[in-house]
């Protein structure tokens, strides 16, 4: 019994997810396995849709019926049976998140540890004087308080309920049980027994809180108040837990009607943090202080970005010859006549300052027989234009721990009252205090003004008009930094949160490693714990080759590859064992160079007693796999079958395996026998990019050729191409074109751009789906779908019935059926049971009704001709050239395999990128097109990339430029032109190491692309 020491291996019976035609298959335990094969072979219909699939459903179904309740369940995936299965894992390729709020650390869980480290271990500083903070005791707090001067009038609220959503019915209780009368509840001052009353009537529990404040007393400062006011402060401290709120006056302002409403002032203070010098009080320290996703942590200013939208001054006034009256501001135009009419009003009160009308005089108003209005905006001088752009007085409250509340509730329409603890009358008060200033307002400025209307206007085309003249900036208040200023200002070994997350991983791990040794005994035995955690995680991250990302690096401006690894440190960091992790493809974005780094930490994996599988056709991870499965024999309904498995050698030596002629050299990619001439008089060069971590760099990039832009990961490819390069194309093509907003083309930094205008296209090949909705197809994405629709409503049977080509859509009433909508398939809640999605019973999963399907052009029905596949719509559309250029070129691209009518969401990156690729090739051209892809041979078999190769030759054969930035030496080594980044990632990279042909790249010492691509050639040589 004791000697079992082999495990039972995964055995996965008759799988028939997909294409999987009855796949039968043993997968080793604790072994690194590579499932590999032509695009669209079934590799991920295993790998994902079957083995991870199972192992989720087994665990959920682990869980109890209530619990299963609360989470997405996935269906049982078509196969007999799955054992041997250990708990799974997945990372795969999503696409990069479009949350501006996701940072590296973030998705790596390291930012919710370092939110608590500071919590829990930080020193607190006043964000005023930079002072350590103490506690404030009652007495400091009540001699602040009477400072404020007579009859002025306040509220003390004790907080009970802050950010926490719910009815909290038990805190209304035990306010009424208290004794006291009202309450403060999410700004607004309520009967506190009335409230609980309606609750507890009508039991809504639609109807939740955020912050309840119990308020003790109401009162005027006057003389002899003293005695009262401590009293009330102390109930306040008691009943808030240390903590009170002082809500006084600020102002009273009388409404055109002749009522009045008063704009009122919120001042916390606490027993438990404070600056004496300052006197302001701060919260307890909580982890959600340090979160920029939380109202409580986020900088005010930017809600936790680090960037906010503010007017561009150039993009305001684009000609300053012009004078106001002239339209010097261009969005005046498009304004609201009573709009504009306001702002005359307040720039002439503006120009009618005495400071501001001698300036007037000086710039010749008074000789030139004009008005300020009429004066020229470059005739301005420098200190009159910054205050009439950004106004004479610029308050500004960085005091986070007040904030001004407009209009509370039961003060809004009434202000004859008397402040008395926990009553109300209608007496009148009088004071000198309660009267408005008679003193004009200071002028805010034309984009004050802006800013005012954009807020207010109700009008779309005003909002419209006012955005198109606004950029994105890193934020004023928080530097960019997105916590609020406390926040900013807690210390952890003379570092701020902020100033951590901006260190590299590198930099941060060294950083932790020191503060451990460095701890003071008191904080020692918490700090480690968490630490600890930290320090796992960004170790990992760095062993993985991403020691140049910065831990607030924001995660939509991570590649694929990078998105994906920062992905495996969070699976993987978690030192998890039993486990069978399937990973899809983490070569992604990988240079040669640092393949060796993911193949220790896959098998650092594997020795630790997990299972890895994963989904690759890198040839290095493949050759270090312990058992490779070889998926075929081609792709669509001809693949779905297993070729070949076992051992690289014993693959490498199967004549039935593709993957197997390709390791062995039987099969390969040809160097080309002729490069393409460069002529260096014909070419784009951007000049002095400095963009992310680019160092001023200048590149040309020949027309006419094919260009592989190279490098280790985080040297500058992306921003170089991606963030600057494309476009600053974009924007010079898009001048003569009035449709394209050129303002809002974001453009990395660079100083000139020459050579554009020798290209009169622009195409941009990315990896990002083709539709969010399953109703997006090819057919639909490549337009192919209008024309099919036409040749359905042109036959005989559609022209007797009077059917036109709206008929023949899936998304229109008429022709879709009506039971599903479209769809094909119903939903079935199954409660506490995975949804099931169900064949529509009455179109049988056709989408169309059955007068729809009548309708048939050489016997197919609408339904069957989505149903193609693209290698059968060549031939069948063959009399159509619109159609058949189409489903040529997607063809052409190795994408013969697909159904026209396939859904968007199954797609990978690979196949997206191609079939926006066919789309474009199926254009007409010029000849004078800029290509730039982004790793496209992301997803794609050797024998696919032979294929994508031809295509992209031809692209240049006539006349145009193709730009790839690229990893994959198959790809590399058929370039005419080089360009590589480098000589590392981040800020040790950004810079241009070499130029030239492949054979000059070879010959380089000390650079890395040279290296691994010098051993590509010579095995080409040997091999040929």
């Amino acid at each position: 019994m004791h000697e079992r020491t082999v495990k039972m291996p995964i055995r996965v019976t008759n799988a028939r997810v997909h294409n999987l035609r009855g796949v039968c298959v043993e997968i080793p335990r604790d072994k690194i396995v590579v499932v590999t094969g032509p695009s669209g072979s079934g590799k991920s219909s295993l790998a994902y849709d079957t083995i991870y699939a199972e192992g989720q459903r087994q665990y959920i179904e682990s869980l109890s019926v209530y619990a299963r309740q609360f989470i997405h369940q996935i269906e049982r995936p078509d196969v007999d049976s799955i054992s041997g299965l250990q708990p799974t894992v997945s990372i795969d390729q999503r696409s990069g998140s479009t949350n501006p709020r996701s940072t590296v650390a973030t998705l790596t869980d390291i930012h919710d540890f370092l939110r608590l480290l500071y919590a829990r271990c930080g020193d607190a500083h006043c964000h005023i004087c930079l002072r350590p903070i103490h506690c404030q005791s009652p007495e400091q707090i009540l001699a602040d308080i009477l400072r404020q001067s007579d009859g002025t009038r306040l509220m003390l609220l004790a907080p009970i309920v802050r950010g926490h959503n719910g009815q909290h019915k038990d805190v209304l209780r035990k306010i009424v049980k208290s004794g006291f009368v009202r309450a403060r509840i999410d700004g607004n001052l309520l009967d506190a027994e009335a409230v609980l009353t309606e609750l507890e009537s009508i039991n809504a529990t639609s109807r939740t809180f955020n912050n309840i404040e119990a308020v003790v007393d109401r009162v005027v400062i006057k003389p002899g108040i003293n005695p009262r006011l401590a009293e009330s402060l102390k109930l306040a401290l008691e009943v808030g837990d240390g903590t009170v709120v002082v809500v006084r006056e600020k102002e009273r302002i009388t409404n055109a009607d002749g009522t009045t409403h008063s704009i009122w002032k919120d001042t916390l203070y606490s027993t438990k943090y404070a600056c004496a010098k300052c006197n302001i009080s701060f919260p307890e320290l909580e982890p959600r202080s340090f979160s920029f996703n939380n109202p409580y942590g986020a900088c005010p200013t930017c809600q936790g970005l680090g960037k906010c939208d503010r007017f561009n001054t150039d993009l305001l006034i684009p000609d300053p010859i012009l004078s106001l009256s002239q339209g010097a501001v261009s969005v005046w135009k498009s304004l609201l006549p009573s709009t504009l009419k306001t702002y005359k009003t307040e720039i002439d009160t503006f120009f009618a300052l005495p400071h501001v009308t001698e300036s007037m005089r000086r710039s010749g108003v008074e000789s030139d027989k004009i008005t300020p209005m009429q004066l020229p905006i470059c005739r301005f001088d420098e200190t009159i234009l910054n205050e009439l752009l950004h106004g004479t007085i610029v308050e500004t409250h960085n005091d986070s721990t007040t904030s001004e509340t407009r209009g509370i509730a039961s003060l809004r329409h009434s202000d004859n009252v008397t402040f008395t603890s926990n009553t109300v009358s209608t007496a009148n008060i009088t004071s000198t205090n309660n009267v408005p200033s008679n003193e004009p307002q200071p002028f805010i400025g034309i984009i004050g003004l802006l800013e005012r209307t954009l807020q207010t206007t109700k009008s779309a085309k005003e909002r419209t008009a006012l955005t198109r003249c606004m950029n994105v900036v890193t934020c004023p208040d928080c530097g960019g930094s997105r916590l609020r200023a406390e926040s900013r200002e807690v210390k952890i070994g003379d570092k701020r949160l902020h100033e951590v997350c901006a260190m590299t991983v590198e930099e941060s791990l060294a950083f932790f490693n020191d503060l451990k040794l460095n701890l003071p005994p008191e904080k020692s035995d918490v700090a480690t714990i968490i630490i600890e955690q930290i320090v796992n995680r960004i170790d990992f991250l760095n062993r993985i080759g991403l020691g140049y990302l910065t831990l607030a690096r924001p995660a939509d401006t991570l590649s694929g590859g990078e998105l994906q690894r920062v992905r495996l440190g969070t699976g993987l960091g978690n030192g998890l064992v039993g486990v069978c992790y399937v990973l899809d493809e983490p070569s992604i974005g990988l240079h040669p160079r640092d393949n060796q780094r993911l193949i220790d930490a896959m098998r650092f994996l594997q020795r630790q007693g997990n299972t890895v599988i994963v989904v690759e056709h890198d040839e290095t991870i493949m050759r270090n796999a312990d058992w490779l499965i070889d998926m075929g024999p081609s792709a669509g309904k001809r693949g779905g079958l297993i070729t070949a498995e076992g051992t690289p050698s014993q693959i490498q030596s199967d004549t039935k395996s593709l993957t197997g002629k390709y390791l062995s050299g039987e099969m390969s990619i040809p160097v080309p026998s002729k490069r393409r001439r460069i002529n260096k008089s014909r070419s784009i060069q951007i000049e002095g990019v400095t963009t992310n971590n680019l160092k001023n760099v200048t590149a040309a990039f020949p027309l006419g050729t094919f260009i592989c832009v190279t490098g280790v990961s985080g040297s500058g490819k992306s921003s170089l191409i991606n963030e600057t390069l494309v476009p600053a194309m974009r924007r010079r093509l898009a001048v003569t074109n009035e449709s394209i907003d050129v303002a809002k083309i974001q453009v990395g930094s660079y100083t000139a751009l020459r050579g554009a205008s020798k290209i009169d296209k622009l195409v941009q090949v990315d990896q990002t789906p083709i539709g969010r909705s399953p109703r997006s197809n090819p057919a639909t994405y490549t337009g192919i779908y209008d024309e099919i629709r036409k040749v359905f409503a042109l036959s005989k049977d559609a022209q007797r019935r009077g059917y036109k080509s709206g008929r023949f859509s899936f998304n229109i009433h008429g022709g879709r059926c009506e039971e599903c909508l479209g769809h094909g398939v119903r939903k079935i809640e199954m409660h506490f049971l995975p949804e099931m999605y169900a064949v529509c019973p009455v179109c049988g999963g056709k989408r169309f009704n059955r007068q729809t399907l009548e309708v048939k052009y050489k016997d197919l029905s609408i339904a069957d001709v989505l149903d193609l596949q693209v290698d059968d719509a060549v031939s069948f559309f063959e009399n159509f050239p619109m159609i058949t250029r189409v489903v040529e070129c997607l063809q052409k691209v190795g994408l013969g395999y697909i159904t026209l009518g396939q859904s968007a969401t199954t797609f990978s990156g690979g196949e997206a990128q191609r079939i926006k690729l066919a789309t474009e090739l199926a254009k007409l051209e010029t000849g004078n097109t800029l290509y730039v892809l982004d790793e496209p041979t992301s997803g794609l078999h050797s024998d696919d990339i032979k294929k994508l190769l031809e295509v992209l030759d031809d692209l240049v054969d006539k006349g145009n430029t193709v730009i790839v930035v690229e990893h994959n030496l198959e790809v590399i080594k058929t370039a005419d032109h080089i360009i590589d980044l480098g000589p590392e990632g981040g800020d040790k990279g950004g810079e241009v190491t070499a130029v030239g042909t492949p054979e000059e790249i070879a010959a380089l010492e000390n650079n890395y692309t040279g290296k691994f691509l010098g051993m590509v050639l010579n095995t080409d040589r040997l091999i040929h």
